[in-house]
């Protein structure tokens, strides 16, 4: 008869045990879900770095190309950009956080800036850094050869 009655204490969960472990999923959920909820993903944040550095690279090379000044012009309240003479208008993820580094005379407003390059390949240099909370990419531009390179 004793054999009988530990089979019957183990075929159910007490109470206790339940609230323990729904007290864990809890704790594991409200962990996971911030994580998850952010507004840009590492793969858009690293595809709009990667975007916007090929812009740059088709900038200098239309004014190699062309033997003319070329620009990228860059909105930062609208987050997005213009290259050279082309009236298309990419943008760039709307909750990124951009900031622009370049020269004072490429300033055009408190919100619109621009990287010009030279028909020898320089420029006027800078660098855009495109963030995400924590996370971000830099891009610098290399005045002297206008050499484009993203940086973690």
């Amino acid at each position: 008869m004793s054999a009988r009655g530990d089979t019957a204490r183990m075929r159910g969960l007490t109470l206790l045990e339940l609230l323990i472990v729904l007290m864990l999923m809890a704790i594991v959920a409200a962990m996971v879900v911030p994580m998850l909820g952010s507004g840009v993903s590492n793969t858009q944040l690293k595809s709009a770095a990667r975007e916007l550095a090929a812009g740059l690279r088709l900038a200098r090379n239309e004014a190699v190309a062309s033997r003319r000044e070329a620009v990228l012009t860059l909105d930062l309240a609208e987050r997005s950009y213009r290259i050279g003479t082309d009236p298309r208008k990419r943008t760039l993820p709307h909750d990124l956080d951009v900031k622009l580094y370049t020269a004072q005379k490429d300033l055009v407003s408190e919100n619109v800036g621009a990287v010009r390059f030279f028909p020898d390949g320089g420029s006027t240099g800078g660098r855009v850094t495109l963030a995400a909370g924590e996370r971000k990419f830099d891009i610098d531009i290399d005045w002297l050869t206008g050499r484009v390179v993203i940086a973690p």
